[in-house]
C-alpha cells in the first residue's frame, strides 16, 4: 500500500506583509542608471528598478519578468514577486516553472524543494510541469519523502493519466528503493508507455531481481533499445554473462544496432566468459560507430582483451585513448599483474605518477597483486606504506589481503601471521584463506591448522580451505588427519567444486571435466595425447604424481593426472585449430603444477602460444616458458 501522503509544507514560511508599489522608495538619494531596469541581481536593485519605472512614468511590463521570479523565488521577497505578476495581470505558474527547471538541473538542486514549498506557502497551485520539476530533484537527491508530497497533488488535481508524472513517480520509487511502491503504482496505471516498462525493468535489475526484470521484459509487446540495453546489462550486473549474451545476439537479429550503453555491458560479458571472438567484433563494430572516442567503451575493452588473455590487444587500445582515466591507468596496471608483467605494471605506474593522475585504492591493488604475483617483497612493503603516507589512502581489506599473500608466498609465513593479527581491520575469510594457500606452498602444517581453525568459523562451506588443508595433510604423509578433513567435510555437507576447463573454437565452447570421456571427440583426444606425451617424454617431462595426493599406485596416479580437464581441452584445441594458432583455455581452479610443467613442453613440441587464464592468473606458455616464471 502507498504511504498516506501529506499535503502540508513544512517549510511553511510565515507570510510577509505585500508591499505597495506607489510606497517603493529608493534607498540612495540618486535616480539608479535605467539599465537597473534589465540588469537587477538582487530584490533591492529591483526595487530600485521599480522606483525607476514610477518615477519616468514607465509600466511595470518593461521588467524582466523570469529575472523577477528567480530573484525573488528563494528570498522572503517571494509575495513582492506575486504581487508584481498579478499587477500586470500576468500568469505566475510558468514564471516559477521556469525557475524550478532551472534549478532541478542546476547544482543547487535542493532549492527546487525549497522554491516548491514557497510556492505551496503562498497559494501558487502547481501544475503538471510543477510536479515534473520537483520530482526530477526527489530523483536527484533520493528524496521519497518531498516526492510523496508532489505524489499527494498528482493525486489530488487529477494528473493522474500523465505518464510522464508517473513515470517520474516509479523511477523515484525505484531509485529510492521502495518498489511495492513502485509496482503498485505500475499496476494500477491505466495506459503505460515503453518508458515505464523500461523504469522497472531497470529497476528491478539494480536490486538485483534480473528474474523479475525478464519477467516484465518478457510481457512487453514493443520494446526499444533502451529495454534489451537494460535487460542485458542486468544480466551482466547480476552475474549471468551467458544470458546477457545470448539476449544480445537475439537483439541484433531483431535489427536493432548497439549504442555505447549496450557496448560497455556486452563486452563486460565477454570479459566474464572469455569470449573473445565476439569481444573482437564488438570492438571492430565500436570502431565503425566512431564509439573509439568514448573512455567506458575503451576502459571496458581493455578489461575485455586482458581477461580474454590478450594482453598485446588491451595495450593497444590503451595506446590508442586519447583521454584516459584513473580506470584506464588501474585496469592496464591489473592486467599486466595477472599476465606476469610485474616490472611493466611498475613501470606503468611511475608514468601514470609523472603524467600528473594520482593514484586510488584500485590502483594499489593492481600494483600489490603485480608484486605478490612475482614475489616483489621489498617493492609490495614500500607501495603498502606509500599508500597511507603519500596518498592518504587508508588500506582496506583487499589491500592487506595482497600483503598477506605476497609475504606468506614468499615464506614469511610468520611476517604474514603478525600482519593478519594487527590488522585495523578483522580479517576475513579471505585474508586466512591466502595465509592457508602460503602454508601449502611452504609446507607448514602446525600454521596452516591456525588458519583452519579460523577458516571454520568465518567460512564453514567453503571446499577450497577443506581441500587445500587435506592436501597439506596428504603432502606430510599424514593420511588419516586428510581422511579426518574429508569426512568433516561430508558430515557438513560440503561438496567439492569439480574442476573444468573451457576452449572456445569457431564460436562454440567446449566444456572439459577431469577424465571427460563424454565428448564426441573423447576417443581422439586420447590416443592424441598418447602420441604428444611420447614426444613429451623424449624432451624430459616426468610426471609429476606428488599432486596426486590420493593414496594409490604410480601408475594410477598418472593415468589420474593425464585426464585432467586442462589437458583434454588442450589436446582438443591442437586438433581443432590451425597450425601456429594461440589456444586460449579457461580453468575454474588454480592450474596444478604437473599441468604447468606439460604445458610448458607442449609449447615448445607444438610451436604454439598457450593461454591459459586460471582461478588467480594468466599463464602464457611459448617456446617451453610461462609468463609467470614459475611463481604462482
Amino acid at each position: 500500500m502507498l504511504h498516506s501522503i501529506c499535503l502540508a509544507s513544512p517549510l511553511h514560511n510565515s507570510h510577509f506583509p505585500p508591499p505597495k508599489f506607489n510606497n517603493v522608495q529608493t534607498p540612495t538619494s540618486q535616480i539608479p542608471n535605467t539599465n537597473l531596469i534589465y540588469h537587477f541581481n538582487t530584490p533591492l536593485e529591483l526595487k530600485q528598478a521599480i522606483t525607476i519605472l514610477i518615477k519616468t512614468n514607465k509600466p511595470l511590463t518593461l521588467l524582466p519578468l523570469p529575472r523577477v521570479a528567480s530573484i525573488c523565488a528563494l528570498t522572503p521577497n517571494f509575495p513582492f514577486a506575486q504581487q508584481i505578476f498579478n499587477y500586470i495581470n500576468q500568469p505566475q505558474i510558468p514564471l516559477w516553472n521556469t525557475c524550478l527547471r532551472n534549478l532541478a538541473e542546476g547544482n543547487n538542486v535542493i532549492d527546487a524543494i525549497f522554491l516548491f514549498h514557497q510556492m505551496i506557502s503562498y497559494n501558487v497551485v502547481p501544475d503538471s510541469f510543477t510536479c515534473s520539476f520537483v520530482l526530477k530533484a526527489c530523483v536527484h537527491l533520493l528524496d521519497i519523502y518531498n516526492g510523496k508530497i508532489v505524489h499527494g497533488y498528482v493525486e489530488k488535481l487529477g494528473f493522474q493519466s500523465n505518464l510522464v508524472l508517473i513515470n517520474a513517480l516509479i523511477h523515484l520509487y525505484g531509485s529510492c528503493g521502495a518498489m511495492d511502491d513502485a509496482f503498485q503504482l505500475f499496476d494500477k496505471m491505466p495506459q503505460r508507455d515503453i518508458v515505464s516498462w523500461n523504469i522497472m525493468i531497470t529497476q528491478l535489475a539494480k536490486k538485483g531481481d534480473v528474474d523479475g526484470a525478464f519477467e516484465l521484459f518478457s510481457r512487453m509487446q514493443e520494446r526499444n533499445l533502451r529495454s534489451w540495453t537494460a535487460m542485458i546489462t542486468g544480466f551482466v550486473h547480476c552475474g549471468k554473462a551467458k544470458e546477457a549474451i545470448r539476449l544480445f545476439i537475439e537483439m541484433e537479429e531483431m535489427g536493432l544496432r548497439a549504442n555505447e550503453v549496450t557496448v560497455v555491458a556486452v563486452l563486460a560479458a565477454c570479459a566474464d566468459l572469455g569470449e573473445l571472438e565476439l569481444g573482437r567484433r564488438i570492438h571492430e563494430y565500436s570502431n565503425e560507430s566512431g564509439f573509439r572516442r568514448n573512455v567506458h567503451v575503451c576502459n571496458t575493452l581493455i578489461d575485455m582483451y586482458i581477461k580474454c588473455g590478450c594482453l598485446e590487444a588491451a595495450k593497444y587500445v590503451f595506446e590508442e585513448m586519447k583521454e584516459r582515466t584513473i580506470i584506464s591507468w588501474s585496469a592496464m596496471i591489473q592486467g599486466l599483474a595477472m599476465h606476469g608483467q610485474a616490472d611493466e605494471a611498475l613501470e606503468l605506474f611511475n608514468e601514470m605518477i609523472k603524467s600528473g593522475m594520482r593514484p586510488n585504492e584500485v590502483t594499489f591493488l593492481g600494483i600489490l597483486h603485480a608484486c605478490s604475483h612475482m614475489g616483489l617483497i621489498n617493492e609490495g612493503r614500500e607501495f603498502f606504506a606509500s599508500m597511507s603516507r603519500d596518498y592518504k589512502i587508508s588500506p582496506q581489506i583487499e589491500h592487506y589481503g595482497c600483503m598477506v599473500d605476497l609475504l606468506s608466498r614468499a615464506g614469511l609465513l610468520q611476517d604474514a601471521y603478525e600482519l593478519i593479527t594487527s590488522m585495523p581491520i578483522k580479517p576475513n575469510a579471505v585474508i586466512w584463506g591466502s595465509f592457508l594457500g602460503g602454508c601449502k606452498i611452504q609446507k607448514n602444517v602446525e600454521m596452516a591448522e591456525e588458519a583452519m581453525r579460523q577458516l571454520g568459523i568465518l567460512d564453514p562451506f567453503n571446499d577450497g580451505y577443506y581441500i587445500i588443508m587435506s592436501n597439506i595433510y596428504a603432502e606430510a604423509k599424514r593420511w588419516e588427519d586428510a581422511a579426518r578433513v574429508r569426512k568433516l567435510m561430508k558430515d557438513r555437507g560440503v561438496k567439492k567444486t569439480p574442476g573444468w576447463s573451457t576452449i572456445t573454437i569457431a564460436g562454440g565452447t567446449h566444456e572439459f571435466v577431469a577424465g571427460d570421456d563424454n565428448h564426441p571427440q573423447a576417443e581422439e583426444i586420447f590416443k592424441r595425447w598418447d602420441k604428444l606425451l611420447e614426444q613429451m617424454r623424449l624432451k624430459g617431462y616426468v610426471p609429476n604424481t606428488s599432486v596426486v595426493l590420493l593414496d594409490m599406485e604410480e601408475s594410477e596416479k598418472e593415468k589420474y593426472l593425464y585426464r585432467h580437464s586442462e589437458k583434454l581441452a588442450l589436446v582438443f584445441g591442437l586438433m581443432n585449430t590451425k597450425s601456429g594458432e594461440t589456444i586460449r583455455i579457461m580453468k575454474n581452479l588454480r592450474v596444478c603444477e604437473d599441468c604447468h610443467a606439460a604445458f610448458k613442453v607442449i609449447s615448445g613440441i607444438v610451436e604454439r602460444e598457450i593461454v591459459v587464464r586460471d582461478r588467480n592468473r594468466f599463464h602464457c606458455f611459448k617456446d617451453g616458458l610461462c609468463s609467470c616464471k614459475d611463481y604462482w
